[in-house]
C-alpha cells in the first residue's frame, strides 16, 4: 500500500494563541454571567468569527478560568495542543480591560519587537482581540484578564523566543487569527522579527547566516552581538532585499560553503529542491583557475562539497575558495543594486573558517573582531 501524500490544497486550519486567548476570556466572561457554554465565538480582525471549543471551566466567586486547546491544524506548530488559560475577574462597575501575562508567557527584554522591554509577550493585536472578545460580554466593566500557559516555559526554548530575548515562556501571536499550513512567504516573514532588532539596536552592519552554525561560530569567532545576526534559511536574496530596505549598511554573508557558494553562481534561494548547483559551481571556478582536468574530475566524485572544498584546500588551491568568496560578495551587491556594502565567509561545518574576502575582513574588523 503506498503512502498517503496530504494535498496541500486540502490542508486543515488551526487557529493562534491570540484567537485561544481570546476565546478563553470571552469564555471566562460568560462563566462569570451565570452561562456555561462549550464553545464562543469571536470576532476576528480581518472581519468574520472564529467559532472555538472550551476545554477547561471554573468558577469562584468574581474569578472564572477558561482554557482552550490550541489548535495548529495542520501546520507544523510548536504550540499545537498547548493549553491557552484566561482568567477573569471583575474589579469596578466601570473602567477598562486589563490584560496581563502569567505562568508561561514570556517576558520581552529586549528593544525591537512589538511589544515594549518588560512586558508580556502579548502582541497587539491579540490584546486588541482579547478586548474585543471582553467588551462582547461587559461593555463597561473593569476586567481584568490574566493569560497563562501552563506548558509555556516548558516549550518555549523549541520556538524563536530565546533567540528574540523573550524570556520565560511563549509569546501570545497572531495577525489574523488563524493559522494556515505555513507557506514560504509565512516563513520568510517570521524571520523579519529578528531583522528588526537589529535595526532597533542600531547596527549598521550584521551578519546573515543560514543557521545555528553559523550563529554559533559568528558569536565565538567574530564576537557578533547575537543582535546583529539574523538566521536567513535559505532566503538569501529576500534578507537582504529587506536589509536594504531597513538601511542597513553593510552584511556578511557567514555560513557554511555548501550553502553560500551558490550565491557566487547567483542563485538566491539556497534550497536543494531550488538549485542545486554547487558542484558545478566549484568546479568552473577551479578550471577557470587553471586545475587540471583529472583533479576537477576527481573533484566532482566527492558526495558533498565540504569534501571537495577540504581537497581543494589540501592540493594548495585555497585561491579558489577566496575567489568565489569575493564572486558571492559581488553578486550580492548586484543583487540589491549595490545599496548594501556585501562581504562572504565560508565555513565549514564544525565552524572552520576557510575563506573570505577582503570586505568581510574590514567589515569585522570595523564592527566587531577578526580572527586572522
Amino acid at each position: 500500500m503506498e503512502p498517503q501524500i496530504k494535498d496541500r490544497h486540502n490542508w486543515r486550519t488551526g487557529y493562534t494563541t491570540g484567537s485561544c486567548a481570546a476565546g478563553a476570556a470571552k469564555g471566562a466572561c460568560l462563566l462569570l454571567k451565570g452561562l456555561h457554554p462549550d464553545g464562543v465565538d469571536i470576532p476576528l480582525p480581518q472581519g468574520g468569527r472564529l467559532q472555538l471549543p472550551l476545554y477547561r471551566k471554573e468558577k469562584e466567586g468574581r474569578t472564572a478560568l477558561v482554557g482552550i486547546i490550541k489548535d495548529g491544524g495542520d501546520d507544523p506548530d510548536t504550540t499545537h495542543g498547548l493549553e491557552i488559560q484566561a482568567r477573569v475577574e471583575i474589579l469596578s462597575p466601570k473602567g477598562e480591560v486589563r490584560i496581563t501575562g502569567g505562568k508561561g508567557i514570556g517576558v520581552v527584554t529586549k528593544k525591537g519587537l512589538q511589544v515594549p522591554p518588560g512586558e508580556s509577550a502579548i502582541n497587539p493585536i491579540p490584546r486588541q482581540m482579547i478586548m474585543a472578545a471582553v467588551r462582547e460580554v461587559f461593555q463597561q466593566e473593569e476586567i481584568q484578564v490574566l493569560v497563562e500557559v501552563p506548558d509555556g516555559e516548558r516549550i518555549a526554548h523549541r520556538t524563536l523566543n530565546p533567540r528574540l530575548g523573550i524570556r520565560g515562556g511563549i509569546s501570545i501571536l497572531g495577525t489574523t487569527g488563524i493559522v494556515r499550513p505555513m507557506s514560504e512567504e509565512a516563513f520568510k516573514a517570521s524571520i523579519l522579527p529578528e531583522l528588526d532588532q537589529a535595526v532597533a539596536y542600531g547596527h549598521k552592519a550584521i551578519i546573515l547566516t543560514p543557521g545555528n552554525y553559523g550563529f554559533r561560530t559568528a558569536t565565538q569567532q567574530l564576537r557578533v552581538p547575537e543582535e546583529a545576526i539574523v538566521q536567513m534559511s535559505n532566503f538569501v536574496g529576500y534578507l537582504l532585499e529587506e536589509a536594504s530596505y531597513r538601511r542597513i549598511e553593510k552584511v556578511v554573508l557567514f555560513g557554511h560553503i555548501g550553502k553560500l557558494i551558490k550565491v557566487a553562481g547567483g542563485i538566491f534561494h539556497t534550497h536543494s529542491h531550488v538549485a542545486d548547483g554547487r558542484m558545478e559551481i566549484l568546479v568552473a571556478h577551479g578550471a577557470l583557475s587553471g586545475i587540471p582536468r583529472q583533479e576537477l574530475k576527481r573533484l566532482m566524485e566527492f558526495p558533498t562539497l565540504e569534501g571537495a572544498a577540504q581537497e581543494i584546500i589540501n592540493i594548495g588551491r585555497e585561491d579558489v575558495l577566496l575567489t568565489l568568496a569575493r564572486r558571492a560578495s559581488e553578486r550580492a551587491q548586484e543583487y540589491v543594486q549595490g545599496k548594501l556594502q556585501v562581504g562572504t565567509v565560508f565555513t565549514l561545518i564544525n565552524g572552520e573558517i576557510i575563506a573570505w574576502d577582503e570586505q568581510a575582513k574590514q567589515i569585522a574588523k570595523e564592527f566587531w573582531h577578526w580572527p586572522y
